[in-house]
């Protein structure tokens, strides 16, 4: 029976009959996997209370012989990140950004820059040290462009206009053509949503700068509210749903808004 090790972050964790679980994590070597716990629900030594939600663990499982899911055989906490449950808010957030990542990562698909980005955002929100907003905003952003999905800022998606081109201040974003569109080209669409310029060479600077160096970002209350708008249109859209946790998220945080498709500055 083989055995597989690799750090990982729990994503999600289920009841299987009178004593598992099945929890999905996303490991740094295997992607997204789901495991069965033996007694997980039962015993409090088995895994010794360290199957946390968002936690970062190393992890041991097995492969047994017939078709079942694979079995955790060890489990030890790495970071704890415990202050992030310790804030209904904060833990919304959290579960948003994995439920990101359970719903679009395919199963047993490696994708160590995902990971990295996942465990430095959860860090982040754990110690404090940055705002959710923004941290919300940089984790959509960047997650979008590892799956594929990166917005298209740097030139009109129509006639291919520079954005250092466009005549107005008032930049328009089209969520079907998945980027800003010049003065021109926007009054041929119906309801694009509108950012400063400000916050679209904001939004760039994200998706192109080091993670490490993202920690010195300062966002102005207006590039909060524009990024928010833009990202919320932009992520269901593109997924295909809007997830449970973003509902209840929005709940919580009054200053994620409602989708608005009108001109709005």
């Amino acid at each position: 029976m083989p055995h597989v090790s690799s750090p990982a972050i729990m994503l999600r964790a289920t009841e299987h009959g009178d004593y598992d679980k099945i929890i999905t994590f996303f490991t740094l070597k295997r992607g997204k996997i789901s495991l069965i716990a033996k007694g997980a629900k039962k015993s409090i030594k088995r895994f010794g209370g360290v199957l946390e939600l968002f936690s970062v663990l190393n992890l041991v499982w097995s492969f047994g012989r017939g078709r079942g899911l694979p079995i955790l055989q060890e489990a030890s906490m790495v970071h704890p990140f415990e202050q992030i449950r310790t804030n209904i808010t904060w833990t919304a957030y959290a579960s948003y950004w994995c439920e990101l990542v359970y719903a679009w990562m395919e199963q047993g698909q490696r994708q160590d820059s995902a990971y990295r980005l996942l465990e430095h955002t959860l860090d982040q929100l754990n110690c404090g040290s940055r705002s959710e907003h923004a941290l919300h905003i940089t984790f959509q952003l960047r997650f979008m462009t590892i799956s594929g999905f990166r917005p298209g800022i740097d030139h009109c998606n129509i006639c291919r206009t520079p954005l250092e081109r466009f005549g107005r201040s008032a930049v328009a974003f089209d969520v079907r053509r998945g980027g800003v569109l010049c003065e021109k080209c926007a009054t041929q669409e119906a309801g694009p949503l509108y950012l400063s310029k400000g916050t679209v060479k904001l939004l760039r600077w994200i998706l192109n700068a080091p993670l490490e160096r993202l920690n010195r970002l300062r966002f102005s209350r207006q590039a909060i509210e524009e990024s928010l708008r833009m990202l919320e249109a932009f992520v269901p859209y593109y997924l295909g749903k809007e997830t449970k946790s973003l509902k209840f998220l929005k709940q919580l945080d009054s200053r994620l808004p409602s989708v608005n498709h009108g001109c709005w500055q």
